[in-house]
């Protein structure tokens, strides 16, 4: 009896403390928030982009890359491999193209997820960099936008590890980047399961280059999009579960110190930064809890949230659109160009809004 009485007491407890930790989980992921509209005028959803537009990023004159077809641990997805397409911003008909591959390259297990774009300044050669997941492996590609043909040249794979986990980077040259290692464990299993419901500040950064690769920040909850200040002086990262995103101080050696941290209220995704402002844009979850739930009913909804004057005392923080989920689902970036706004999603469409 006396035996029993301890098993019971000691299933009381784990299930007290499994109980505390959904509570502190379901938090994290802003479970209870229901996100109010927030439009623009003239949205309409971009073509051929049926299976996500994770990341999006613009470059030289209103061309903008879309990495589409992301597999990812307990989320939604196609069964066709991932592609990156092209969109020119200054066409009236505003439709992405999907770009042809070159190079010693497998497509078919082709799971793009954050990119980076990294323009030469002697020659003006445009560099792709993708974060590809075969197999739900961790690498990174580098491409040369073939701007003729319109088409992308394999050149070559980055792996190391430390890219276990890696969601997104920011190129600094055609061998150099930073990247988020958005968890701590590399096995599926453990990082779909495990590690949410650990709940603990275990993700990190890594600098790579062909001289030396090493974790430069840890202590996030789930570190996910990166990006740089236009003078390259400043480091941007967005932890998704603490609701913030980090200002960081690059340092001579790539280091990074910490600044600040600009709470945004949101699961802020990736992080496109305005070349001529400075402005941050993010696309964001409202409820991270219905992006793993796949509800149709009661669907994932979408924010984009900019901010201004980060660097200052008193960075403005705000929210330029809201969905329920109706319109897009899943945001996961927002950018801008020419007075549009570009939003991309994990796993549904690809939204263009005016601004003005």
């Amino acid at each position: 009896m006396e035996t029993l009485g301890l098993v019971s007491v000691a299933v009381t407890l784990f299930y007290m403390l499994f109980g505390a930790r959904m509570v502190q989980v379901r938090e994290m992921y802003l479970a209870s928030r229901q996100p109010v509209k927030n439009q623009l005028p003239n949205c309409a959803l971009l073509k051929n982009l049926n299976n996500g537009s994770e990341d999006i990023t613009v470059f030289g004159d209103g061309l903008a890359f879309i990495s589409t077809g992301l597999k990812y641990p307990r989320l939604p997805s196609s069964d066709d491999p991932g592609k990156i397409f092209l969109l020119n911003l200054k066409e009236p008909d505003m439709e992405p193209v999907e770009m042809p591959i070159s190079g010693n390259f497998d497509l078919e297990t082709f799971n793009p997820h954050g990119i980076s774009v990294y323009t030469e300044p002697t020659n003006g050669t445009v560099y792709l960099f993708v974060v590809n997941h075969p197999h739900y492996g961790n690498q990174v590609e580098l491409f040369e936008f073939v701007e003729r043909e319109l088409s992308l040249s394999h050149l070559k794979t980055f792996k190391h590890k430390l890219l276990h986990s890696v969601n997104d980077i920011v190129a600094l040259g055609v061998d150099r980047f930073y990247a988020t290692n958005d968890h701590y464990f590399s096995d599926v299993l453990l990082k779909s399961i495990v590690e949410p419901l650990l709940a603990q500040p275990l993700s990190n950064v890594v600098y790579y280059s062909t001289e030396m690769v090493k974790v430069v920040s840890n202590g996030y909850y789930f570190a996910n999009g990166i990006n740089v200040s236009p003078d390259k002086r400043h480091i941007y990262v967005a932890d998704v579960l603490a609701h913030n995103v980090h200002v960081l101080e690059r340092k001579e050696d790539n280091a990074l110190a910490f600044v600040k941290s600009v709470a945004v209220g949101s699961l802020c995704d990736n992080i496109e930064v305005d070349p001529k402002t400075g402005n941050l844009w993010l696309g964001c979850h409202p409820n991270g809890w219905k992006v793993f739930n796949n509800d149709l009913k009661d669907p994932p909804g979408s924010e984009v949230i900019r901010i201004q004057n980060i660097l200052s005392e008193e960075p403005v923080v705000t929210q330029v659109y809201a969905d329920d989920g109706h319109v897009i689902m899943g945001s996961s970036v927002a950018t801008i160009y020419g007075g549009k706004l570009l939003i991309g999603s994990v796993f549904h469409k690809a939204l263009c809004c005016d601004l003005d």
